[in-house]
């Protein structure tokens, strides 16, 4: 959610700020605005709309010349989108500029505070607050200024700061909100996700939370809330830069999916040794693992999707209880951790506020915590006691394939580790097993063979207002999946049901001519899902069928049948998405839609 770049150097900063924000545009965003210090004055451009706009109005940022700047891309929390309230913003003077990553939770007490004091606010928004405290508080020194702002403030926040008076340095905050720094041949840069500055450095800082980094052309320093100088560790982005491009692919969401195989390859096979499961990252004993009396998965969105598969497949495999929570419902249903729970949280960002909430408050109730996510130093990595990191490389796609198939993989192998360790397979099954996800890369690659067929089905859909999903155990959490990709990209109605629910209530949203997509790829539970498909055939559904070769006889009762290769019944999920993810994708774009870029979403979710 938002964007920020920054940067500070003996090169032009307006450039590099824009070309930073333009890879940051998955964020999502519905304004931008730069300021830059000239050396005397700072100056300002802000813009509604997509990046582009800011990019006319500056000629490229060639109207606004300085080697120190700050920009963002906004998405709207406080106050419409409109050039108003589009970041930067200033204090009364214009001597002070900020750009504002999150939510500032006690603006309107500051704000009534700061009115009575004689500030006149221009915005709607909470960043302004922050702006105007500065200036209250500001007597020369910045740090002094900034280090009182940060005891007053409260909320999440992630902060750019140039103040006129001090045109040599660009300052930088950070509260519950992802921010690093970046050091280049030829000065150093802010950015709120590693994208932005891959172009000018692999050479990255992460700043913690309530820390402040002072950045100069040739020297960089890192303190705390306290104005205490801290040393912090200089880590390398090991990313393929070239990963962050379309490389020729339409969206980035199409050159995602078809980066599926290499995703599970990369995934699965540093955790297969031997002929065994090792996952050094648990820093466990198999004899601590096997002592484990149940697991909460916490996360959101496709993350919590991922969850609900390995519900089924730990619970299946292993005998291990589990229960799955999307994170925003977690903490505030003040959930019963019993002594041997071990919580998993499940994020691509690593950043994701509600994710990151529910982490701190099981660590701060004692339980271990493994974070299964994809971005190395992200908040929750580095505050997790283990980390399961799924090798995606950067996903820019607002809605996510690669990094979700990913997530998948941690799944099965936990799922294999715990059931080894317990006692519920033998070598001969995990061997089995191991052999089954080996060929997954492969059968991905083959589905997405499938695209030309997937594309003309998709095409008769365009114009459909509501389409549900069905599908029973692990078919449902596909279903879930699937319903999600095509809702957020397409902007369709759709739902997904657990196919034995249909004949409580909601067989009754079934007219006809409905789409309906159904899955059966799970064989003790086929002929019920067939049951269901009948059900609603009878209604005058149209049924696409998602299930494994051999079920030819599904041919009977569906309208339409995409096969997807055997494998172990657990894995199912990794292959019967791939369809539905091109299905949610060639919708949208037959309906002229940004399938990268969707409406009011983000890719990075870090406010509640």
């Amino acid at each position: 959610m938002c964007g920020i770049v920054g940067y500070i150097g003996s090169q032009q900063a307006a450039g590099i700020i824009l070309d930073g924000l333009a890879r940051l545009e998955y964020r999502g965003y519905d304004s931008a605005g730069m300021a830059i210090c000239d050396g005397e004055k700072i100056r300002i451009s802000k813009s509604v709309g997509r990046l582009k706009v800011l990019e006319e109005l500056t000629h490229n940022g060639e109207t606004m010349p300085g080697c120190c700047g700050i920009g963002h891309t906004r998405w709207a929390t406080h106050g419409e989108p409109n050039t108003t309230n589009a970041h930067p913003h200033y204090n009364t003077d214009e001597t002070i500029a900020i750009v504002h990553n999150g939510i500032i939770e006690n603006y309107l007490a500051l704000k009534e505070m700061l009115t009575k004091k004689g500030y006149q606010f221009q915005t709607d928004t909470d960043t302004e607050v922050v702006a105007q405290l500065l200036d209250y508080y500001y007597d020369g020194d910045p740090m002094m200024a900034i280090t009182r702002m940060l005891h007053r403030v409260q909320g999440s926040y992630a902060l750019g700061i140039l103040f006129a008076q001090h045109p040599d340095r660009l300052f930088a905050v950070r509260k519950n909100s992802p921010l690093i720094v970046g050091k280049s041949p030829n000065g150093y840069l802010i950015a709120s996700d590693v994208p932005a500055i891959l172009k000018y450095t692999r050479n990255v800082f992460y700043v913690d939370n309530q820390e402040i980094a002072v950045l100069k052309q040739d020297q960089l320093n890192f303190y705390n809330i306290d104005g205490d100088e801290i040393e912090k560790e200089e880590v390398t982005i090991e990313w393929d830069a070239n990963a962050a491009e379309k490389g020729g692919y339409e969206h980035f969401m199409l050159k995602e999916m078809y980066e599926q195989p290499k995703t599970v390859t990369d995934t699965l096979l540093p955790r297969i040794k031997d002929g065994d499961i090792v996952i050094d990252e648990l820093n466990m004993t198999d004899d601590e693992l096997a002592a484990v009396k149940k697991i909460h998965i916490v996360a959101c969105g496709s993350a919590y999707h991922a969850g609900v598969t390995g519900k089924y497949v730990i619970e299946g495999m292993a005998r291990v209880p589990v229960e799955v929570d999307l994170a925003s419902e977690f903490r505030y249903r003040n959930p019963i951790l019993e002594e041997g729970a071990m919580v998993v949280v499940i994020s691509q960002s690593g950043e994701t506020a509600d994710t990151l909430a529910a982490l701190r408050e099981s660590k701060e109730r004692g339980f271990k915590v493994l974070a299964v996510v994809n971005v190395v130093g992200s908040s929750i990595a580095r505050e997790a006691d283990s980390v399961l990191y799924t090798w995606a490389g950067p996903e820019i796609a607002v809605a996510t394939t690669k990094a979700y198939s990913a997530q998948l993989i941690a799944m099965y192998l936990l799922a294999m580790k715990l059931a080894k360790v317990r006692g519920k397979i033998d070598d001969v099954e995990l061997s089995a097993m191991i052999e089954d996800l080996k060929c997954i890369p492969s059968q991905i690659e083959m589905l997405l063979g499938n695209e030309k067929r997937i594309q003309r089905f998709a095409n008769r859909y365009v114009g459909a207002k509501d389409i549900f999903f069905i599908g029973r155990g692990i078919d449902y959490s596909i279903a879930l999946e699937g319903s999600l990709k095509l809702k957020e990209i397409s902007y369709v109605h759709s739902e997904a049901y657990a196919a034995g629910e249909l004949k409580h209530g909601t067989i009754s949203l079934i007219e006809e001519g409905t789409l309906v997509t159904a899955i059966a790829t799970q064989p003790e539970l086929y002929p019920k899902t067939v049951s269901n498909i009948v059900q609603v055939k009878a209604r005058g559904a149209f049924v696409l069928a998602v299930t494994t070769e051999g079920n030819d006889d599904i041919e009977k009762n569906a309208d339409y049948v995409i096969y997807i290769p055997q494998t172990n019944p657990y894995f199912m999920n990794s292959l019967a998405i791939i369809p539905l993810q091109m299905f949610g994708y060639y919708v949208s774009v037959g309906k002229g839609f940004d399938a990268d870029h969707p409406r009011n979403l983000a890719k990075s979710v870090t406010v509640e």
